[in-house]
């Protein structure tokens, strides 16, 4: 098995977007984190979702 590579890990990329959003927001209190990820769907658009396939790899050719 090849090493864990974040790069070519999809989950990776939403993950890293979801804290900046965390961080941009502020949300220190488990209320404003509970607030913050009730957004998360509005967050990611469904072409956006598919790019993070296919950019590590995993989308059919």
């Amino acid at each position: 098995m090849p090493p864990y590579s974040p790069d070519l890990n999809p989950i990776e990329m939403a993950f890293s977007k979801l804290t900046a959003h965390l961080r941009r927001i502020g949300a220190r209190s488990f209320n404003a984190l509970f607030h913050a990820l009730s957004e998360i769907c509005g967050l990611y658009t469904p072409d956006e979702c598919w790019n993070y396939f296919c950019e590590a790899g995993y989308a059919p050719s």
